[in-house]
């Protein structure tokens, strides 16, 4: 049966080769910036010479971060759908071309990593393969509307527009209405990718402000009535936890690619290109610009709990975490700042005996977190690539180190009980030895599903959706009205 015209120009599109971009194309995030973040992380010195690298050009600059940071390529978050229908083309025999901006290092890495492409077309150090250039070279190759394309962002839009076949991978919005000024309708639009705002509701990890809820812990103990004192302290915690999911965001875009490679992470939004790493920028620098003004109307002590604070949280984002022990020293220090913090924000003094009780239990606490990722690796029969600076042979140590801290903080509890100043707020302070049992419980519960390799999120978070949990809350809160 002969061909009609539509049908054989339909077959001869699909026929012609099939070029693809990368960033934000075939992979939905931007690899040049996922290299910056990396580099930020891993060798931040090589950030002073950014400038002059970039003075020479963004081929240049490309190539210097190419040289300096070697992406994971096999966990580089692609869009399937795209991935999907170029694995399908190949199989059919058809030629398909990764034609990108990004250097040709990166590329060929790529390009070898998937096994589906004949030849790639990249940066290379002196010519930026982009807008008019990469057209160029395209019509070099394949002649005047020799190839189909798929792009995503109006850079594209030469390209797309001389293309034989077009098609559009998570397009933007001004994209595609260009291509409808243009009279261009795309034969395929590959969609995935998640909301923006959902996205950047999930990187503030809102679950995490719970931690922040011991702002309120010092005027609660030293039972102020007042209520002044709790629009003063909720005012701290508000604060707090703005400024805790401005460090969040950052902690995240320096940890892409080691999130990438966790399985409990990768779905994290800027791990999974979900969300892109400038509104991740923007939407962190908003959050401390308004943590800090609200901060201003609290007392200057606060203020200095807080700086003290920021400064722990980044000093620990780019350099402490990969300290063994120093790190989870800095982070159990991070739950007692907030109790101090607390204490500041509402005027209540803090007693050495929460103060002690509080480094115990809380150094306890971040060891666990620690000690159960690596225990999970251990059971998984995986190697250890979090760059946290401990081995597989740590674990027992840190498990000593971990229960030790916690019955430490239960001996200070328990001689707390004893002391004269629980007589000065509790009528009936001989109710208070039944949480010492429940404390115990608890902790040797958290240690022996960690050492399980069951408990997969931070304790504290587990602790709010774990049912024992809330049920011995419960139990704690009623021993504590009984007291009183």
């Amino acid at each position: 049966m002969p061909q009609t015209p539509s049908m054989t120009d339909s077959a001869e599109t699909n026929s012609k080769p099939l070029c693809v971009d990368l960033d934000g194309t075939l992979v939905k995030s931007d690899t040049l910036v996922d290299a910056i973040l990396v580099l930020t992380r891993t060798h931040p010195h090589l950030l002073l010479q950014l400038p002059g690298a970039l003075m020479r050009g963004k081929a240049a600059f490309k190539a210097f971060i190419a040289s300096h940071v070697e992406l994971d390529v096999t966990q580089l978050p692609y869009n399937r759908q795209v991935l999907h229908f170029l694995q399908e083309e190949h199989a059919r025999g058809r030629k398909i071309y990764l034609a990108t901006g990004a250097d040709i290092r990166v590329v060929e890495r790529i390009a070898s990593h998937l096994g589906i492409f004949s030849g790639v077309l990249g940066s290379d150090g002196t010519t930026n393969l982009t807008g008019q250039k990469k057209l160029a070279s395209l019509h070099n190759h394949f002649g005047q509307g020799g190839y189909a394309y798929i792009g995503n962002s109006t850079v594209d839009l030469a390209l797309l527009s001389d293309a034989s076949e077009k098609m559009l991978a998570n397009p933007s919005t001004v994209l595609k209405r260009s291509l409808r000024k243009r009279g261009i309708a795309p034969s395929h639009i590959f969609e995935e990718r998640a909301n923006v705002f959902r996205s950047l509701v999930k990187a503030f990890r809102p679950h995490q402000w719970a931690k922040n809820l011991l702002i309120l812990l010092p005027p609660l103990l030293a039972h102020h009535r007042a209520l002044s004192v709790y629009v003063q302290a909720s005012l701290a915690f508000f604060c707090f936890c703005a400024i805790a999911s401005s460090t969040y965001l950052v902690n995240d875009l320096l940890d892409i690619e080691a999130d990438r490679r966790n399985v409990g992470k990768r779905t994290r939004p800027f791990a999974s290109g979900d969300l892109s790493p400038a509104i991740g920028l923007i939407a962190s620098a908003t959050l401390l610009i308004f943590g800090l003004a609200v901060a201003v109307a609290l007392p200057s002590d606060f203020f200095l709990w807080l700086l003290l604070y920021i400064a722990s949280t980044f000093a620990y984002s780019l350099y402490i975490k990969r300290i063994a022990i120093l790190d989870v020293l800095v982070l159990s220090g991070l739950y007692t700042v907030r109790i101090l913090a607390g204490g500041a924000a509402t005027n209540t003094p803090i007693s050495h005996w929460l103060a002690g009780f509080a480094i115990f239990l809380f150094f306890s606490l971040a060891i666990v977190k620690r000690f159960a990722e690596l225990e999970q690796i251990r059971l998984a029969g995986k190697q250890l690539k979090n760059g946290r600076g401990y081995l597989m042979t740590d674990v027992d140590q840190m498990r000593a180190f971990g229960t030790a801290s916690a019955f430490a903080a239960v001996v200070v509890f328990s001689n707390y009980i004893s002391s004269q100043d629980v007589v000065k707020l509790y009528g009936h302070p001989r109710y208070l030895w039944l949480f010492v049992p429940f404390m115990i419980l608890w902790t040797c519960r958290v240690w022996l599903l960690a050492s399980r390799g069951e408990l997969n999120e931070d304790p504290v978070a587990f602790a709010l959706t774990d049912i024992p949990s809330l049920l011995m809350g419960v139990c704690v809160l009623v021993i504590v009205l009984l007291a009183i």
